[in-house]
């Protein structure tokens, strides 16, 4: 229990810190802070309003979405446990985010990591000064506005990963993994890309930094990779391979995948911040991009199976959803449906022929449609980017398709990423299993994470 013992003491002396420090310091360009919400010229209740409906379809996305969607495809003896991780995670790393992890991320304009500015929420929250309110604002919406939103990223992102070693990680594991995984990973890693970092678009970048308009790098690659790490190093499944293991409900599946989709528009066209219209083409490019990777994973499989299934139905519309993100603010809607054909096919190779070829546990199959499609989407946002919908080099070209240079900056942070994610979570799961152990017992793998873990059962027959 030596990490837990280190978490301990380090959320301690941060609070300690910040209860005892002065005033914050001057909050960063995009975190002005305005007068009484009342009087204040650069609130537009459009945008909040839009912000808040966002931050609430993104949660909707790991419970039920996400909930949904991993508890169909394992087995009935573990799908509680599936539940569990999805939704203690929205506590856990809710909080996290609250203490330390929203200041890590958006604190400060240092190249390589957030500073304590707003720990405990400090700057972030309403205060009483000089007999009126203040409210701290990001641009046009509050700043808690912008920190409910980037807080639910925090949340779905540590729990992609639970598919990888679904049905064999300790709880207690699980969580302290997820606690340092966040802190270590997520936070620096959105620093780089959305808080001004080393990574961020522009000269402060390296290769002049890349696009990510909704997570490509921060979410999907560094969840998918960190996902195929732990598959390796948590190991196969009981039986994998030799005894037949078929997700339990389908149906569940089928209904958290069109909660995923719904709840994706949030995601991506909420990033925009402002209700205007790159919004609405990035919610034109996300629905596209679904459609068409749904229809490619399937038209594949009736190609080669002669039978489309409602499982790789599923599988494709989330991955043409993965493969957009990134690019949903800087790309045109029938661009999102090419990147949503090539998200299904290459995603359907990664999760069968690649898998297969490898032989690695992947179970949900979180790094062949996260990670594989993740990263195909940052290298892709560098060919289909374009001024005509977001300029954000002052009028010059961005992708290939109009002459831009930016493909090299993708291409790099799509590295740096991997790079992060896969050094990160190996030292991480290597200092756990040495001191809290990865796996449950076989007897208990065989009895199941339900009754082992929670002691439930998601089905009673009388």
């Amino acid at each position: 229990m030596l990490a837990s013992g280190l978490l301990v003491f380090f959320l301690f002396s941060m609070i300690g810190r910040a209860l005892l420090a002065d005033e914050p310091s001057a909050a960063a360009p995009t975190e002005a802070v305005s007068s009484a919400e009342g009087s204040s010229p650069a609130l537009d209740t459009g945008d909040n309003a839009w912000m808040l409906i966002s931050s609430a379809l993104v949660l909707f996305m790991t419970a039920p979405g996400l909930a949904m969607f991993y508890s169909g495809l394992v087995r009935k003896k573990n799908v509680i446990g599936v539940m569990m991780q999805c939704v203690f995670l929205m506590g856990l790393m809710t909080v996290i985010w609250a203490l330390w992890g929203y200041s890590l991320a958006f604190g400060g304009d240092g190249r390589w990591i957030g500073n304590l500015d707003h720990l405990l929420l400090r700057g972030v929250q309403s205060e009483w000064v000089d007999g009126q309110p203040v409210v701290p604002m990001s641009d046009t919406i509050p700043s808690l506005t912008f920190m409910l939103f980037q807080g639910m990223f925090i949340i779905i992102t540590p729990a992609l990963i639970c598919g990888a070693f679904a049905e064999r990680m300790k709880f207690s594991t699980m969580v302290v993994f997820m606690i340092l995984w966040g802190t270590i990973v997520y936070c620096p890693l959105a620093h780089w890309v959305w808080g001004g970092g080393l990574l961020a678009f522009g000269d402060q970048g390296i290769a002049g930094g890349a696009l990510d308009f909704a997570g490509g790098t921060v979410v999907h690659i560094s969840s998918g990779v960190s996902a195929l790490v732990c598959a390796l190093l948590v190991g196969k499944r009981l039986g994998y391979g030799v005894e037949p293991m078929p997700p339990h409900n389908l149906t569940y599946t089928a209904l958290g995948a069109a909660m995923l989709w719904v709840g994706w528009f949030g995601f991506n066209a909420g990033s925009q911040l402002h209700a205007d219209g790159i919004a609405a083409s990035a919610f034109a490019v996300t629905h596209f991009g679904a459609a068409a990777g749904a229809l490619a994973w399937a038209g594949i499989e009736w190609i080669t199976r002669g039978k489309p299934s409602i499982l790789g139905t599923c599988s494709g519309l989330v991955a043409g959803l993965v493969c957009v993100t990134p690019a949903a603010g800087f790309v045109q809607p029938v661009s999102g449906i090419l990147m949503g054909v090539a998200a299904g096919v290459v995603c359907f190779f990664a999760c069968t022929t690649i898998k297969r070829k490898f032989g690695y546990d992947d179970s949900l199959d979180a790094f062949g449609v996260h990670g594989v499609g993740g990263t195909l989407g940052a290298v892709l946002t560098g060919v289909f980017a374009t001024r005509a919908v977001n300029d954000m080099a002052d009028g010059q070209p961005l992708g290939l398709i109009e002459g831009g240079g930016i493909l090299g900056g993708q291409i790099v942070a799509a590295v740096i990423t991997w790079i992060l994610a896969i050094v990160a979570t190996f030292v991480i799961l290597k200092v756990l299993d040495a001191t809290m152990g990865l796996r449950v017992s076989d007897a208990e793998e065989i009895e199941g994470l339900d009754l082992s873990q929670h002691g439930e059962e998601g089905y009673i027959f009388l």
